[in-house]
């Protein structure tokens, strides 16, 4: 779909290519399953719970950089479960959903240094961090990135 949108309630000027925010949702929903698998791990397997959370932060690391909809969570959405949906009611600027996996991606590599280096409780703190971000976001379509992002620019707009 190739509309253009401004987020309602976003001080955003420009339009821009939007996205389904559903995508975003499903691919929470799936970090949110990611960091509980590492969570479970971290203490009778912390080398197991560094490499998850390492690959959770290349994805991230992806999302940053291309967006939530080049990644392989957002291909499998866009392939597989979007064509099933009805189409969606709004699209989405994508730059807020994008600085969010970059909070995550710090939070994840954050958690694969504490696991792989023995420091399992900076790991577990860091982890779960990720787990409510997500967890928020897949149940309650509630992007604490997309927040932080909107009110960075709400505050530089004020300061300028």
């Amino acid at each position: 779909m190739t509309d253009q949108v401004t987020p309602a309630g976003s001080p955003l000027a420009p339009a821009r290519q939007g996205i389904d925010p559903r995508g975003p949702r499903f691919t929470a929903a799936i970090t949110l399953v990611v960091f509980a698998v590492a969570l479970a791990l971290s203490d009778a397997a912390p080398t197991a719970a560094a490499v998850i959370t390492g690959v959770q932060a290349v994805l991230f690391a992806i999302g940053a950089v291309l967006g939530v909809q080049k990644t392989p969570t957002g291909l499998l959405f866009r392939t597989v479960v979007r064509p099933r949906l009805a189409p969606p009611a709004d699209l989405e600027d994508p730059t807020p959903p994008r600085f969010a996996q970059a909070v995550g991606f710090v939070f994840a590599v954050v958690a694969t240094i504490g696991f792989a280096t023995g420091a399992i409780l900076l790991g577990q703190v860091a982890a779960a961090f990720a787990f409510a971000a997500a967890f928020l976001n897949a149940v309650f379509a509630f992007c604490l990135g997309c927040e932080m992002y909107l009110l960075g620019l709400r505050l530089a707009r004020r300061a300028a």
